[in-house]
């Protein structure tokens, strides 16, 4: 039905190998695709992942470090395949830290995605990366 670009993630490494200068580097598109889910009830997984969110969040810091905030406030936990739609309300692969305006607009694009024509629907860039 259409696939929504979440989220650029990009991993670059400088240091030695081999006693030689080296560099290295990676880039992975987080993405969403609506395919044609069953719509479920949100509510029982929205309490069991705000009863799941600060243990989450503690195994978050011990693998990739602090969950990133604005000021004190922490940043929303954004659900790649969302609860309407069957997501799992825990899973750690369902489940990436992006701040509250990004969170609005994605929830926003979410709705659009699953209708059929939609500007999701259309065929992309072919080299989205421009560095």
């Amino acid at each position: 039905m259409g696939c929504i670009w979440l989220a650029d993630i990009k991993g670059d490494w400088v240091g030695r190998w081999a006693a030689l200068p080296a560099e290295a580097g990676t880039r992975y598109a987080l993405t969403h695709c609506c395919c044609d889910y069953a719509t479920t009830d949100p509510a029982p997984g929205r309490r069991q992942w705000d009863n799941a969110r600060d243990a989450f969040r503690r195994d978050w810091v011990e693998e990739f470090g602090a969950w990133p905030q604005t000021g004190a406030r922490n940043w929303p936990g954004h659900h790649i395949r969302d609860l309407a739609h069957g997501g799992h309300p825990t899973d750690p692969h369902n489940i990436f830290p992006v701040p509250d305006a990004v969170h609005t607009v994605i929830n926003n694009a979410y709705p659009q995605c699953y209708t059929r024509g939609s500007r999701w629907s259309a065929v992309g860039l072919d080299r989205p990366y421009s560095d």
